[in-house]
């Protein structure tokens, strides 16, 4: 598999983890209770931990890369898959 091929799965399969991985311990200023500062959102997170959850994803991508590739080149899996 080409380079460019491995970049652009790897990419859709981190978008995809990013999104689930998201929502995951977050907390708004309406579940807080926290004070709600006129103009936000009352559903805005109090603390999003961005970094964590990027190298969160970064993590579970890269395993679920891997994963999907090796099911792609694994011979036994194509054998199944081509009958």
């Amino acid at each position: 598999m080409q380079i460019g091929s491995l970049i652009a799965i790897y990419f859709v399969v981190w978008w995809l983890t990013f999104v689930a991985v998201l929502p995951i311990g977050s907390q708004s200023h309406h579940e807080a209770q926290a004070e709600i500062v006129a103009g936000s959102d009352p559903g805005a997170p109090v603390r999003p931990r961005l970094i964590t959850k990027v190298l969160i994803t970064t993590g579970l991508a890269a395993g679920l890369t891997a994963l999907l590739l090796w099911g792609i080149s694994n011979p036994m899996l194509q054998a199944y898959w081509n009958r």
